[in-house]
Protein backbone atom coordinates (compact mmCIF):
# COMPACT_ATOMS: atom_id res chain seq x y z
CA UNK A 1 0.00 0.00 0.00
CA UNK A 2 1.53 3.27 -1.14
CA UNK A 3 1.91 5.60 1.77
CA UNK A 4 2.02 9.32 1.25
CA UNK A 5 3.50 11.86 3.61
CA UNK A 6 2.66 15.40 4.61
CA UNK A 7 3.80 17.69 1.81
CA UNK A 8 3.40 15.07 -0.92
CA UNK A 9 1.70 16.25 -4.09
CA UNK A 10 -1.10 13.90 -5.07
CA UNK A 11 -4.03 13.61 -7.44
CA UNK A 12 -7.50 12.72 -6.26
CA UNK A 13 -9.55 11.57 -9.28
CA UNK A 14 -12.60 13.70 -10.07
CA UNK A 15 -11.20 16.57 -7.94
CA UNK A 16 -7.69 17.20 -9.18
CA UNK A 17 -4.27 17.68 -7.67
CA UNK A 18 -3.38 18.90 -4.23
CA UNK A 19 -0.99 18.62 -1.36
CA UNK A 20 -1.27 16.42 1.71
CA UNK A 21 -1.42 18.86 4.61
CA UNK A 22 -1.82 16.36 7.39
CA UNK A 23 -2.45 12.77 8.36
CA UNK A 24 -4.95 12.75 11.20
CA UNK A 25 -6.91 10.21 13.14
CA UNK A 26 -10.58 11.09 13.21
CA UNK A 27 -13.60 9.40 14.65
CA UNK A 28 -16.49 9.30 12.24
CA UNK A 29 -19.65 7.38 13.02
CA UNK A 30 -17.94 5.82 16.03
CA UNK A 31 -15.07 4.47 13.96
CA UNK A 32 -11.53 5.73 14.37
CA UNK A 33 -9.54 5.95 11.17
CA UNK A 34 -6.51 7.74 9.81
CA UNK A 35 -7.13 10.21 7.03
CA UNK A 36 -5.03 12.12 4.56
CA UNK A 37 -6.10 15.75 4.70
CA UNK A 38 -5.65 17.17 1.20
CA UNK A 39 -5.78 20.77 0.19
CA UNK A 40 -6.82 21.08 -3.42
CA UNK A 41 -6.07 24.62 -4.64
CA UNK A 42 -8.71 24.24 -7.36
CA UNK A 43 -11.69 25.84 -5.62
CA UNK A 44 -9.67 25.88 -2.38
CA UNK A 45 -11.15 22.57 -1.33
CA UNK A 46 -10.19 20.35 1.62
CA UNK A 47 -10.69 16.63 1.20
CA UNK A 48 -10.35 13.82 3.73
CA UNK A 49 -9.31 10.47 2.28
CA UNK A 50 -9.16 7.41 4.55
CA UNK A 51 -5.67 5.87 4.39
CA UNK A 52 -7.29 2.45 4.02
CA UNK A 53 -9.13 3.34 0.84
CA UNK A 54 -6.60 5.76 -0.69
CA UNK A 55 -5.55 3.18 -3.27
CA UNK A 56 -9.13 2.19 -4.05
CA UNK A 57 -10.17 5.77 -4.79
CA UNK A 58 -7.14 6.16 -7.03
CA UNK A 59 -5.06 8.56 -4.98
CA UNK A 60 -1.71 8.80 -6.75
CA UNK A 61 1.36 10.97 -7.00
CA UNK A 62 1.49 13.91 -9.39
CA UNK A 63 3.14 13.23 -12.76
CA UNK A 64 6.79 14.13 -13.28
CA UNK A 65 8.23 16.66 -15.72
CA UNK A 66 8.69 14.06 -18.50
CA UNK A 67 5.01 13.16 -18.37
CA UNK A 68 4.00 16.83 -18.56
CA UNK A 69 5.20 16.96 -22.17
CA UNK A 70 3.32 13.74 -22.92
CA UNK A 71 0.11 15.40 -21.65
CA UNK A 72 0.63 18.30 -24.06
CA UNK A 73 1.31 15.75 -26.83
CA UNK A 74 -2.03 14.08 -26.09
CA UNK A 75 -3.78 17.47 -26.20
CA UNK A 76 -2.14 18.28 -29.53
CA UNK A 77 -2.80 14.80 -30.93
CA UNK A 78 -5.59 13.57 -33.16
CA UNK A 79 -8.92 13.17 -31.51
CA UNK A 80 -10.29 9.74 -30.92
CA UNK A 81 -13.56 8.52 -32.35
CA UNK A 82 -16.43 9.16 -29.98
CA UNK A 83 -19.93 7.74 -30.07
CA UNK A 84 -22.46 10.00 -31.78
CA UNK A 85 -24.87 8.89 -29.05
CA UNK A 86 -24.72 11.63 -26.40
CA UNK A 87 -25.40 9.27 -23.50
CA UNK A 88 -22.78 6.72 -24.53
CA UNK A 89 -20.21 9.45 -25.18
CA UNK A 90 -20.92 11.05 -21.81
CA UNK A 91 -20.55 7.74 -19.96
CA UNK A 92 -17.32 6.87 -21.79
CA UNK A 93 -15.81 10.27 -21.00
CA UNK A 94 -16.92 10.12 -17.37
CA UNK A 95 -15.26 6.72 -17.07
CA UNK A 96 -12.01 8.17 -18.43
CA UNK A 97 -12.10 11.02 -15.91
CA UNK A 98 -12.85 8.62 -13.06
CA UNK A 99 -9.72 6.58 -13.80
CA UNK A 100 -7.70 9.52 -12.53
CA UNK A 101 -5.24 8.90 -15.38
CA UNK A 102 -3.99 12.30 -16.52
CA UNK A 103 -3.64 11.12 -20.13
CA UNK A 104 -7.26 9.93 -20.19
CA UNK A 105 -8.39 13.27 -18.75
CA UNK A 106 -6.31 15.09 -21.39
CA UNK A 107 -8.01 12.98 -24.06
CA UNK A 108 -11.45 13.99 -22.76
CA UNK A 109 -10.42 17.67 -22.77
CA UNK A 110 -9.09 17.38 -26.34
CA UNK A 111 -12.06 15.46 -27.73
CA UNK A 112 -14.73 17.62 -26.09
CA UNK A 113 -12.90 20.82 -27.07
CA UNK A 114 -12.89 19.78 -30.73
CA UNK A 115 -16.49 18.70 -30.55
CA UNK A 116 -17.47 22.01 -28.97
CA UNK A 117 -15.76 23.91 -31.80
CA UNK A 118 -17.52 21.86 -34.46
CA UNK A 119 -20.96 21.07 -33.14
CA UNK A 120 -21.24 22.71 -29.75
CA UNK A 121 -21.77 20.81 -26.51
CA UNK A 122 -24.80 20.13 -24.39
CA UNK A 123 -24.84 21.69 -20.93
CA UNK A 124 -23.82 18.38 -19.34
CA UNK A 125 -20.87 17.91 -21.67
CA UNK A 126 -19.79 21.53 -21.30
CA UNK A 127 -19.77 21.03 -17.52
CA UNK A 128 -17.79 17.83 -17.99
CA UNK A 129 -15.26 19.66 -20.18
CA UNK A 130 -14.88 22.42 -17.56
CA UNK A 131 -14.43 19.82 -14.81
CA UNK A 132 -11.88 17.80 -16.82
CA UNK A 133 -10.04 21.02 -17.68
CA UNK A 134 -9.85 22.01 -13.99
CA UNK A 135 -8.56 18.57 -13.01
CA UNK A 136 -5.93 18.76 -15.76
CA UNK A 137 -4.90 22.32 -14.92
CA UNK A 138 -4.57 21.52 -11.21
CA UNK A 139 -2.17 18.66 -11.89
CA UNK A 140 -0.11 20.53 -14.48
CA UNK A 141 0.23 23.57 -12.20
CA UNK A 142 1.69 21.38 -9.46
CA UNK A 143 3.77 19.19 -11.81
CA UNK A 144 5.30 22.20 -13.56
CA UNK A 145 5.41 24.35 -10.45
CA UNK A 146 3.66 26.94 -12.57
CA UNK A 147 0.72 29.34 -12.48
CA UNK A 148 -2.84 28.65 -13.57
CA UNK A 149 -2.71 31.35 -16.28
CA UNK A 150 0.47 29.90 -17.81
CA UNK A 151 -0.91 26.37 -17.83
CA UNK A 152 -4.22 27.53 -19.34
CA UNK A 153 -2.29 29.30 -22.10
CA UNK A 154 -0.12 26.21 -22.78
CA UNK A 155 -3.24 23.98 -22.96
CA UNK A 156 -4.90 26.44 -25.33
CA UNK A 157 -1.82 26.43 -27.58
CA UNK A 158 -1.68 22.63 -27.56
CA UNK A 159 -5.34 22.48 -28.61
CA UNK A 160 -4.85 24.64 -31.76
Amino acid sequence: MAMFNVGDKVVYPMHGAGVIEAVEEREILGEKQKYYILRIPNGDMRVMVPLESAEEVGLRGVIDKEDVQKVYDVLAGDRTKMSSNWNRRYRANLEKIRTGDVFEVAEVVRNLTYREREKGLSTGERRMLENAMQILISELVIAEDSHVEDVEKAIEEALQ
